[in-house]
């Protein structure tokens, strides 16, 4: 099972080294939109759609990744002060709300994404860039999503029912 755990990991890590420069990429769209725009009040019609589409896209792919380091918004007031083993215990009765949401997300994301790659959709903005790729991230970062969530269900049930043997 740490095997798997292991691949999975890796997995996610490596969609969180691909996609980290892209929040780079969005910074530089938008610093070339404020120089021109106000600069020399030219502003484009494309650079806002551009950093909106990237940034989503940013989002979604780093979804899991932003999982595996607990970064996710959590209330552990009380949390917090458990053991490992507690935790592990306690993460795999709650666990079973984010997969309902994931599951979701891979479902509906990707029936959504299916009909707009296969439309070619393109944004109903003057500019018109194609959306379809932003909505095939959907179900992509759910997929990634979902490949953390089994590896962290898979550490909670090592950690809680043998902690001796959890990394």
């Amino acid at each position: 099972m740490q095997r798997v755990v292991r691949v999975l990991d890796s997995i996610t890590d490596w969609s969180g080294k691909i996609i980290s420069p892209l929040l780079a990429v969005v910074m530089g769209v938008l610093a070339y939109e404020i120089v021109l725009r106000y600069g020399f009040n030219a502003p484009t019609i494309w650079a806002h759609e551009t950093s909106t589409y990237l940034f989503a896209i940013y989002v979604l792919v780093a979804g899991g990744y932003t999982f595996r380091q607990g970064l996710h918004v959590k209330m552990d007031i009380v949390y917090v002060r458990f053991p490992p083993r507690v935790k592990a215990i306690v993460d795999l009765f709650t666990s079973w709300v984010p997969l309902g949401f994931i599951v979701c997300l891979l479902w509906w994301g990707g029936i959504e994404a299916w009909e707009s790659a296969g439309d070619l959709e393109v944004s109903t903005t003057v500019w018109a860039p194609p959306i379809y790729p932003v909505k095939v991230m959907v179900p992509v970062g759910a997929a990634l999503l979902l490949l953390q969530w089994v590896a962290k269900f898979i550490r909670d049930l090592i950690t809680a029912f043998n902690p001796e043997e959890s990394s």
